[in-house]
C-alpha cells in the first residue's frame, strides 16, 4: 500500500508501516493540516466536521513524538486523551493500538459503566498513553491509582461535546493536575465562545486549524424533512423502514425511554432493532454496536449522549425521529452517515412543536432541508408553519376547554372600594 503522502508528513517508519497494514493511503485535510503542527510540538486548536479523521490527526503525531523521545523504563503515563463517551474512548484506544502496532508504547483505557478492577490492573502495568472519560479518571485519581505529573501531551477530543455534557468542571480539575510544561491539543467538531474560552485557559499560543466551517454538513448527505403529526411518527418510521429497503439505519430520539419505546414498536412490527443509551451497561452498548456493525440488527436507536461514539460503516440513513433540542446536535447526528466520502440520507420527522427547532438547524447550517411530502402521513398544517411563523402554543395537541371564572373579591369590603 502506498503511504507516500503520509511519509511527506515526516512520520516515522514503524507508523508508516502500520498505516500501510491498515490500508491508509492519503491523509485527510484535517490530518494534513494538523499533523505537521503537532509534530513541531505546537499547541493546537482544531475544528473539523465529524467523520473527517480527527483521531489520526492527534494520535499519529502523539505516537511519533513519544516513540522518538527516550523515556526511562517504567516512567509511567506520558500522554492523556480525554474524551466524553465510553464508545469514543474505546475507539481511540483501538486506533492507537492499530497505528502503534510496530512500536513498544503501551496504551490503556479507563471509562465508567464497567468494573474498575481490570482498569486498575492496566494502570499498574504503567502505560505510556491513557484514554479516559473524565468521571472515571477522577475516581481513580482520588483513589490514588494514578498521577498525571509526568504528562507530556494532553489531548481534549470532542471538546464541544464534553461541554454539552457538563464535563467542564471535571476537565478543569484534571488539567490542573497536569504539568504546565506540556503540549495540548484540543479537537472539536464545532467552535463556540465556550470552546474558545476553554482553549484560552488551557492552550499556549495555539495554532488554529479549521478545515471546514463550524457546524458544516457534508455535501454527500441528502437532508430531508418530513412534516408529520406527533401521533403518526411511529407509523411513519415503520413505513419508511419497510418500504424503502433500508439495510442499516440509525434513529435518534431525545430521551432514553423514548429510544426504548421506539425499539419495542419496531420489534413488534418485525423490524430488528436495538437501543443504545446511557442507561445501558457498557457491555450491552458494545453488543448493540457489534450486532449493528455486522448487519444482524437493521436499526439502532440512540440518544445524543452516545451519538459521537457510533462509528459504523455503511449507515445509509440517519433518521431524526425527534428533532434535537439544539442545532449543533443535528450536525453530529447526521454526521454518522456519508462517512469517508460515501453518500447518505438524513431524514428528520418534524411535528408542529418542532418547527422552531427546524428553523434553528437551518440557520446554523445555512442549509435548508428539502421537504419530502411523498409519504402517507404528511401533515399540511405542520408544513405550513415553516413559513407562517411560530407554531401555536397548543398546536398538535388537543385544546382543553376552560371556563371563565367569575370575579370574586378577595375581601368582603373590596366590592365597596373600602380596602386599600
Amino acid at each position: 500500500m502506498n503511504t507516500d503522502f503520509f511519509e511527506k508528513l515526516s512520520l516515522c517508519k514503524p507508523i508508516l508501516s502500520a498505516l500501510s497494514q491498515v490500508g491508509y493511503q492519503e491523509p485527510t485535510p484535517i490530518q494534513r493540516a494538523a499533523i505537521p503542527l503537532a509534530l513541531a510540538g505546537k499547541d493546537l486548536l482544531a475544528t473539523a466536521q465529524t467523520g473527517t479523521g480527527k483521531t489520526a490527526g492527534f494520535a499519529l503525531p502523539m505516537l511519533h513524538l513519544l516513540h522518538k523521545r527516550a523515556a526511562a523504563s517504567g516512567k509511567g503515563l506520558r500522554a492523556l486523551i480525554l474524551t466524553p463517551t465510553r464508545e469514543l474512548a474505546l475507539q481511540i484506544d483501538e486506533s492507537l493500538k492499530e497505528y502503534g502496532r510496530n512500536l513498544s508504547l503501551r496504551t490503556a483505557v479507563v471509562l465508567g459503566g464497567v468494573p474498575a478492577g481490570p482498569q486498575i490492573r492496566a494502570l499498574q502495568r504503567k502505560p505510556d498513553i491513557l484514554v479516559a472519560t473524565p468521571g472515571r479518571l477522577l475516581d481513580l485519581m482520588g483513589q490514588g491509582h494514578l498521577r498525571l505529573n509526568q504528562i507530556e501531551i494532553l489531548v481534549l477530543d470532542e471538546a464541544d461535546r464534553m461541554l454539552d455534557m457538563g464535563f467542564a468542571p471535571d476537565v478543569r480539575r484534571i488539567v490542573a493536575e497536569v504539568p504546565k510544561d506540556r503540549q495540548t491539543m484540543l479537537f472539536s467538531a464545532t467552535m463556540s465562545p465556550a470552546i474558545a474560552q476553554l482553549a484560552s485557559n488551557m492552550l499556549r499560543n495555539p495554532s488554529r486549524v479549521e478545515v471546514t466551517p463550524a457546524a458544516s454538513v457534508s455535501s454527500n448527505i441528502e437532508q430531508q424533512v418530513l412534516f408529520v403529526n406527533q401521533k403518526d411518527k411511529r407509523d411513519l418510521l415503520t413505513s419508511i423502514l419497510k418500504n424503502r429497503g433500508i439495510q442499516r439505519a440509525l434513529v435518534f430520539t431525545r430521551t432514553k425511554h423514548g429510544a426504548d419505546r421506539v425499539v419495542r414498536h419496531l420489534s413488534s412490527r418485525g423490524i430488528s432493532a436495538d437501543a443504545i443509551h446511557s442507561n445501558k451497561s457498557q457491555n450491552a452498548r458494545q453488543r448493540a454496536l457489534a450486532t449493528f456493525d455486522r448487519g444482524k440488527t437493521q436499526v439502532l436507536v440512540a440518544t445524543d449522549i452516545v451519538s459521537r461514539g457510533i462509528d459504523v460503516d455503511g449507515i445509509s440513513h440517519v433518521i431524526n425521529y425527534e428533532m434535537p433540542g439544539d442545532p449543533e446536535s443535528y450536525v453530529h447526528r447526521i454526521g454518522r452517515t456519508a462517512r469517508a466520502g460515501a453518500a447518505g440520507i438524513a431524514m428528520s420527522f418534524c411535528d408542529a412543536q418542532e418547527v422552531s427547532l427546524l428553523r434553528g438547524i437551518e440557520k446554523l447550517t445555512n442549509s435548508p432541508l428539502t421537504a419530502f411530502n411523498d409519504h402517507p402521513y404528511h401533515c399540511d398544517v405542520t408544513a405550513s408553519l415553516r413559513t407562517r411563523g411560530p407554531a401555536p402554543r397548543n398546536s398538535g395537541r388537543p385544546v382543553r376547554s376552560q371556563k371563565r371564572r367569575a370575579f370574586r373579591p378577595k375581601h368582603p369590603m373590596a366590592k365597596r372600594g373600602r380596602v386599600a
